[in-house]
Formats: structure tokens, sequence, C-alpha cells
């Protein structure tokens, strides 16, 4: 029996990731840069046994159907192969972040599977290794190896797409985000199933790859110098633009809802009112306020007028990936 144990944390895209070059390998079309956050995690457990004959899957202590640990036997092949074994393995999961609402519960989910196979199978992957290893569960989990802000390297082929830490001379430590919960239920147009559409018809696709690397260069020279009026501004930037090329889709959707847009427009009284903050999303609901943590609490205040307490959670920089003993 071999068994490994690990916790990752969530990470948020300031400069979004949206799109693939290739499905299987998940190779992503652009590069993008997070930060993780200590809000979310998720923690899993595996345990290879010559007893098994199939893998079985556990999330938050239900057994999972069948296509459901399809995908988590697909990654745990890979991991398999990695260790020339064929054992059959059971992994426990518990998610203390929503599943599949658009708050990143699969980067938290995978990474922590990737690192808690590395413990179980002796693979003794480095960070980078390891963050490949992740990237083949789900793109953004790659970035969750990591603490504090991450680039993605979109690579060209498996060995050159991985995540990196991005120094900032603990900038992150001053920022704060603000979760503002409009849904946690499953979405309606999963990332995946959004991504495809996107790249295969959207017309506003071309100028989203066309403008990216501009955002990236600008977010990563505003961690450096700590301008978070420049962090705030591109970040926002960017996840509208992303966001919009799903409206040209065919057929278009969007992931916003009506309290989507008033939490946004909240977010822009605030600045007016001159306190500075600034909001993205992913593919789903739910608003992110990226805030300087000294106007935290001002900004909770003010969501916590139009939402319930429950639907506004605080998070700071969070760490990388840790082993559970």
């Amino acid at each position: 029996m071999h068994r490994g144990k690990a916790r990752a944390y969530t990470n948020i895209a300031l400069i979004k990731y949206w799109g693939k070059k290739n499905e299987e390998l998940i190779l992503p079309m652009n590069n993008s840069l997070s930060l993780t956050l200590d809000a979310f995690y998720t923690e899993t457990e595996v345990i290879f046994s010559e007893e098994l004959t199939e893998d079985r899957f556990y999330l938050d202590e239900q057994l999972q159907e069948q296509n459901a640990t399809k995908k988590i036997s697909k990654f745990l092949d890979i991991a398999r192969k990695k260790a020339n074994t064929d054992l059959k393995a059971t992994v426990i999961s518990q998610n203390f972040v929503p599943t599949a609402a658009g708050l990143a519960s699969s980067a938290s989910g995978l990474a922590a599977l990737a690192g808690a196979c590395n413990e179980a199978l002796h693979l003794e992957l480095d960070d980078q290794a390891l963050s490949r290893l992740a990237r083949r569960g789900s793109g953004s989990a790659c970035r969750s190896i990591f603490g504090g802000f991450a680039e993605w390297e979109k690579g060209s082929d498996d060995l050159s797409s991985y995540a990196t830490q991005v120094p900032s001379d603990h900038f992150e430590d001053e920022l704060a985000m603000v979760f503002v919960l409009i849904n946690d239920q499953k979405k309606d147009v999963s990332s995946r199933d959004g991504m495809r559409r996107t790249v295969e018809t959207s017309s506003f696709y071309q100028g989203w790859l066309d403008s990216v690397e501009t955002d990236l260069c600008e977010l990563k020279q505003a961690i450096q110098t700590k301008d978070f009026q420049k962090l705030g501004e591109t970040m926002e930037r960017n996840g509208l633009k992303m966001h919009g090329t799903t409206l040209a889709a065919k057929p278009p959707f969007t992931y916003w809802s009506a309290d989507s847009l008033k939490a946004m427009q909240t977010v822009r009284d605030l600045r007016t009112s001159g306190i500075p903050c600034y909001f993205t999303m992913d593919a789903g609901p739910n608003v992110k306020v990226l805030v300087e943590k000294k106007n935290q609490t001002a900004v909770q205040a003010a969501f916590t007028e139009l939402f319930s307490r429950q639907q506004v959670i605080s998070a700071h920089a969070g760490p990388g990936i840790t082993i559970i003993e």
C-alpha cells in the first residue's frame, strides 16, 4: 500500500487563461498569471493498493459516479506511468471550496491530487515537474503548486508548459481579495466547454490573443514596482476582455448574472468614492475584488450591505502546495 496526502489552495488568474491549443496535453493559447489565496483549498489523499481492481473516488465523503472517476483515473494513469506501476487507487478528496462554481476548485483539487500522487508513488518531482503534472489534470492547477504570484508559461509541448513563481518582494502581502459569491451552484456552461466554444467560434477571440501579451507585461511591471492601481486596472481590463469573447461565440453565452453586474458597479462606485479596488471574474458569476489590505474592511462593508455575510468572504495571499503527514 502506498499512501500520500496533500493540500493545495485555489488561485485566481489576474491575467486569464482562456483557450487551449492542445486539448489532450492542456496546453494554453496564452500565458497567464495568478495569485494563490488562503481562503479556499482542497485536501486529497491517495492510497494505491494491490487489493483494488478499479479506482475509487470520494469527494466530500461521497463516492463519485463513473464520469467523475474516469477523469481522475485518466490523471492517475499519467502518474502510474511515471512510477511504472499499474496499482489502482482510492482517492479521498475534501473540497473547502464550492465545486464547479467559478471558484477554481479544479485548480486546488488537481494540484492536491498531483502532490498526493508524488508523495504516494515516491516520484520525487521538483516544483516545476509537479506543476507540469498538475497541468495534465486541470490547466490552472499548475499555478496552485506555488504561493503568491505565479505565471503559467504556455510552452509548445508537455515539457515546456508549466508555472513558475513570480518575484514580488512580498507585494502580495499588502493585498486582499474579497469574494462576492453570487452563486455556488454548478455552472450551465463548464469552463472547458466555454473555452472550446469561444476558441472555435468567437469573432472576438483573436483580439483577446493579440492583446493578452501586453496585459501580461504591464501586470508584471506593476508587481515589480508595487503599483496597485496599474495592477488593478490591468487585471480588470483583461478579465472583461475574456468575458467579452463569450458574447461573440456561437451560440453566445455569458457567465454573468444580474447580481454580477450589481457587484461590478459597486466596485466602480467605491473607486469614485476614493477607495481603490478592482474586480475580476473567472468562468462563473462570482466577482472577486482586489483591494489593498488597508481598505479591505471598507470594501467588505460595502458588499455586506448588498449581499448576505455568507456571500462575502475575504482572502489574503496563500501558500504553495503542502504535504500532510
